[in-house]
């Protein structure tokens, strides 16, 4: 039978983060040829209600996600370098606002420039914002396949494959091997990849309620609507993943899918052991957990 809890997890810089229920494990390839595996406590179960809510989830996994994201590479950066080049929690920070000011130019300023201009000879509010859309989809998949001729970039979607394998071995319910891993695909319907793509779509029709707008009032909106798409978009994702989906939500996964093919290439049997042994560390600390609380009603 295959487990329940749906577990999920990012490449890093020679390395595989996995979460689990209350935690979280970054598995690393270190210089000498050892993994070095960190725990990081998450406490997902001890949170209010409320913040588990649907939509208003997806919000706290999207700021947490970040969070846990940033530490994750920060480690995984100075854990597979040698001593004398690794580097600050200033320059890691430093790397991340430029990262998120990248983001912004792209994938906001960038398209709504474009079509600031280009509305005002377009009647219809619908087209301007599906032409925003179709920007913002096309910078995106411009920026994925130039970053994907960096030979950093090819190993940490190397890593990206071995996460999603050794995550399928395990929903298989199979014994967590490089054998085992090794004959799934580097493929995953809740691939965070699918999620900035159902971003983008949902972000055409959320926009589109919006009306005509001036180019700083487009940037603003944009800004401050990311949480709202976040949310939606987290949900969907949550139906795309499950087992044996619709067919409308295997379609809506395909676009996302077929992208995985940039993001993500096949990992060679070390990379595959980083992640086993990182997912491993979390399973572990969740059934600690879970006899724990046996113990304790007993």
């Amino acid at each position: 039978m295959s487990p329940r809890y749906q577990y999920g997890g990012q490449a890093v810089i020679e390395g595989v983060m996995m979460r689990g229920r209350d935690s979280a494990a970054i598995a690393v390839r270190r210089p000498d040829g050892d993994i070095s595996v960190k725990m990081r406590d998450i406490e997902n179960s001890k949170r209010p209600s409320v913040l588990k809510a649907p939509f208003i989830r997806g919000v706290v996994m999207l700021i947490e996600s970040l969070v846990i994201g940033m530490e994750s590479l920060m480690y995984s950066a100075n854990e597979s370098s040698e001593e004398e080049e690794q580097l600050s929690g200033g320059e890691v920070v430093l790397s991340l606002v430029m990262a998120f000011g990248l983001f912004v130019l792209l994938f906001i300023v960038v398209p709504n420039v474009i079509v600031a201009f280009m509305q005002k000879h377009i009647p219809s509010v619908v087209l301007v914002n599906l032409l925003e859309g179709i920007l913002r989809i096309a910078i995106f998949l411009v920026y994925i396949v130039v970053i994907s001729k960096l030979e950093d970039i090819q190993r940490v979607f190397a890593y990206h494959g071995a996460e999603h394998k050794t995550i399928a071995a395990w929903e298989a319910g199979e014994e967590l091997t490089v054998d085992n891993a090794r004959k799934h695909s580097t493929l995953h319907p809740r691939c965070g990849t699918n999620f900035l793509l159902i971003v983008m779509v949902l972000a055409v029709f959320v926009y589109s309620l919006l009306g005509k707008q001036a180019l700083g009032e487009r940037i603003v909106s944009r800004l401050v609507l990311l949480p709202v798409l976040a949310g939606l978009s987290y949900e969907v994702l949550k139906l795309a993943g499950r087992p044996n989906p619709s067919p409308f939500m295997r379609l809506l996964s395909a676009p996302g899918l077929a992208l995985q093919n940039l993001t993500t290439r096949e990992p060679d049997d070390s990379m595959l052991e980083v992640a086993i042994a990182s997912l491993m560390a979390v399973i572990e600390k969740d059934q600690a957990a879970g006899d724990a609380a046996v113990r304790q009603d007993d």
